[in-house]
């Protein structure tokens, strides 16, 4: 048990040290992570739409 309360003792004061991103830096992250998800979903879609057409061309022919 002592080894227990030892463990949410110091979790508890690890928590204190954290640093926690603000509002607004939350805010500009999250639209970064939903711009580069976006930007990638182009990408990777856009390359599978040309690799689809290259191969449909080589299995036509």
């Amino acid at each position: 048990m002592n080894k227990l309360s030892n463990y949410i003792k110091e979790s508890v004061e690890e928590m204190k040290k954290v640093t926690w991103p603000t509002k607004k830096e939350t805010y500009n992250y999250t639209l970064l992570v939903i711009g580069i998800s976006l930007a990638t979903a182009v990408f990777l879609g856009t390359l599978d739409y040309f690799f689809n057409w290259g191969l449909n061309l080589v299995i036509t022919k």
